[in-house]
């Protein structure tokens, strides 16, 4: 008997199909995020990173070219089980010809390389208006600028934005989620909090004014607690975002866990919206002290995200998208090992007695509720985890990596990056 039979059995001692957990999560969408690739530099700009967002590390063989993304990408998709959606920022437009747009005159052609890209590997599309690393970006302000200039500029692009997502979803035939974040705020304490929530209020209902269909369009919003330059003050808080989310026809919340104090967890949260939100989307990351976009990992606050999805019956009500960047490390084994550590805690997540553990709660029972979450952890889940990867095809152990080093050997090194 081979040791995932045996596994299979102990799981099964549990109440747990682990062959239909399996066969589920193959199905489910995580989408993988372009910008780790280039280090969030795109293609419509070579200057530095601003607006709140920046890298850090140097790390050689990053993308330069769409071409050089997209095989990237293919590689880590070749390296990772389960089902891949493909998330882009608008930065990531491919202009041909000498042409050049800003980015409040993007076209859904400027993006049809991607499409292409995407209906090869049989993904969907998600998208992520760029509101950073432009000159329209004046005094940190976006879509809150006391500039009116400025704000049209940005809602222009985000109702160009709305027309690009459609085309995704009709391209695709998968829903794209539109996710619009900016990192809009002070240094220090503001004289005016409401002026700016406002406007920013204001231009995000006059983005979503563009005609959309709501099946194939999600809009969302995301939060931010604080960043780098916007220390005392950011427009979208969360409580902004929810709220717009909340009164807005078509708009869903996202949350990103690096968005909130140190001592705030996601995990906590989704439980909170799904009793008033029919869906909503998540930015998957690791912050370390503050929103540091580290790799994700197989730790604690991951599994219990995951946890939180599945033991509510929430996998179809909840959009879920990696959101991270490393330029000190090998991006393909950044990629690599986030994706694949998200896939991880899914499947554990499946792999629990999540009914059994419900009634001891319920029936006050929390002795014996500790004792079998505490011995739920011993189940050999490792022999789960290999027997999902070797239906998908792909390695379960660290072997991965030695293609990693090659691919870097072979392709990376060679960059002039």
């Amino acid at each position: 008997m081979s040791r995932y039979e045996e596994a299979k059995k102990l799981y099964a001692a549990y109440g747990i199909d682990t062959d239909a957990a399996i066969a589920k999560l193959k199905n489910i969408p995580v989408s993988l995020h372009c910008w780790q690739g280039d280090d969030v530099q795109g293609f419509d700009s070579k200057d530095a990173l601003s607006g709140g967002i920046m890298t850090t590390g140097n790390y050689p063989g990053k993308a330069t070219t769409p071409d050089e993304l997209m095989a990237d990408m293919e590689k880590v998709i070749s390296l990772c089980p389960g089902k891949a959606k493909l998330n882009l920022h608008a930065c990531y437009a491919i202009f041909e010809d000498g042409e050049f747009v800003d980015r409040d005159k993007l076209e859904p052609k400027h993006f049809k390389k991607w499409v292409n890209f995407a209906k090869k590997h049989n993904m969907g599309i998600d998208f992520n208006p760029t509101f950073f690393s432009h000159p329209m970006v004046k005094d940190g302000l976006t879509l809150s600028s006391p500039d009116e200039s400025v704000r049209n500029f940005w809602i222009e692009h985000g109702k160009a934005c709305i027309r690009i997502s459609q085309y995704f979803a009709e391209e695709t035939g998968v829903p794209c989620v539109m996710n619009i974040w900016t990192g809009d705020g002070f240094k220090d304490i503001p004289a005016d909090r409401l002026g700016p929530r406002m406007r920013y209020k204001d231009s995000i209902l006059e983005i979503l004014s563009e005609p959309f269909d709501k099946k194939l369009v999600k809009p969302s919003v995301e939060s931010k607690v604080f960043g780098i330059g916007v220390e005392s003050f950011t427009a979208g808080s969360a409580e902004f975002a929810l709220s717009l989310a909340a009164t807005t026809d078509g708009c869903i919340p996202l949350m990103d866990n690096g968005h909130y104090h140190p001592q705030e967890y996601v995990s906590d949260k989704i439980s909170a919206l799904l009793c008033f939100y029919p869906e909503l989307a998540l930015h998957i990351t690791r912050g370390v002290r503050w929103d540091s976009d580290h790799v994700l990992l197989f730790d604690d606050e991951t599994r219990e995200i995951a946890k939180e999805i599945v033991r509510n019956d929430a996998l179809d009500r909840v959009y879920m998208a990696l959101d991270y960047f490393d330029a000190s490390i090998n991006r393909i084994s950044a990629w690599t090992v986030g994706f694949r550590s998200w896939q991880k805690a899914l499947l554990q997540a499946m792999c629990l007695p999540n009914a059994e553990l419900k009634k001891l709660q319920d029936e006050g029972k929390f002795t014996e509720l500790m004792v079998k979450q505490e011995e739920a952890k011993m189940l050999p889940f490792g022999d789960v985890w290999e027997e999902y990867c070797k239906t998908c095809g792909v390695v379960a152990g660290p072997e991965w990596f030695e293609e990693v080093k090659q691919y870097e050997q072979d392709v990376l090194s060679k960059r002039n990056s």
